[in-house]
């Protein structure tokens, strides 16, 4: 599945911005069948799990320190996972990546093989 993330940009701490990825399934298989995952890394830091959506429940995970702040969220209709991230702290900022995972349920990046291209978020204090 090829990825394609947006939404990034500039914002003030306290400031929103929803990030956006769409996804071009490939071989024969649907949007619906990947788990998606949001990433994001930090200059000079690993890259580190956001968020989880399930691939047809819809339940979700999320990474302690965007806990009640950000909310991830898929339309399978639209091949498309969303970032909704509201109350961005100056901490936030990193290249955010959505994946997708072949796996029922995983949070760790090495098991989501297909990646987008990133998109950065700066937020200011």
């Amino acid at each position: 599945v090829q990825l394609q993330a947006s939404g990034g940009g500039s914002v003030q701490a306290g400031g929103s911005l929803t990030l956006s990825c769409a996804a071009s399934a490939v071989s024969g298989r649907t949007f619906s069948t990947f788990s998606m995952g949001w990433f994001r890394q930090a200059p000079g830091k690993e890259r580190e799990f956001v968020a989880y959506v399930n691939r047809l429940s819809g339940s979700t995970t999320y990474a302690d320190s965007v806990k009640g702040r950000f909310t991830i969220s898929r339309d399978n209709a639209k091949n498309t996972v969303y970032l909704q991230m509201i109350s961005l702290k100056p901490e936030d900022t990193a290249v955010y990546y959505c994946a997708a995972s072949n796996e029922v349920y995983t949070t760790t990046p090495g098991r989501y093989p297909y990646w987008g291209q990133g998109t950065l978020v700066t937020v200011s204090s």
